[in-house]
């Protein structure tokens, strides 16, 4: 059975992700959710019924040197929701947060990754988020933002977040692998 960490930070979407672990389930998935330490104080309540779901810890820390993982690798990683934060300490190779930290080095371990950001208009003229972006896209992260994707929206107003559109681009990418 092929293995997806799917990795989500502090954004409204990160409450879907239920929905979300049983969708790539159905497709035959073993699933590992990990979290920034943000998402998982939102989720705090729910974080033994995900444990259920998955079979597995949920993690949002690093585990201690010499701890062997109770993770199996990863065939494919799905960061979504992707927040500003996670995102520029993503590309700046700024690893303070386990989830980012995985991803980071999975970029030079060649594990096939997708990133869909959710960041709202205001986030988004940023000038870092087009550069961060950009940097992963020249890394080979596979990055779902901007049409086809995730479209940022104005400050203080929510759409429906295109995880359909993410699942899909990441068991894309891990057959394409």
């Amino acid at each position: 059975m092929a293995t997806m960490y799917l990795f989500g930070s502090a954004a409204p979407p990160v409450f879907q992700v239920d929905e979300v672990i049983q969708d790539v389930q159905s497709r035959g998935w073993d699933v590992c959710l990990g979290l920034t330490p943000t998402a998982a104080d939102w989720l705090r309540d729910d974080l033994d019924v995900l444990e259920e779901l998955t079979g597995r810890p949920v993690r949002s820390q690093y585990k201690r040197p010499g701890e062997s993982d109770a993770w199996p690798k990863a065939d494919v990683i799905l960061f979504a929701p992707l927040t500003a934060n996670s995102l520029n300490a993503w590309a700046l190779c700024l690893t303070s947060s386990f989830v980012v930290g995985v991803v980071a080095e999975g970029i030079g371990k060649g594990i096939p990754t997708v990133a869909m950001p959710c960041v709202n208009s205001a986030y988004a003229a940023h000038p870092q988020v087009d550069r961060s972006v950009a940097t992963l896209r020249d890394a080979g992260v596979t990055m779902l933002y901007g049409p086809g994707g995730f479209e940022p929206n104005p400050s203080g107003q929510a759409k429906p977040y295109p995880w359909a559109a993410a699942v899909e681009a990441a068991v894309r990418v891990a057959a394409d692998s």
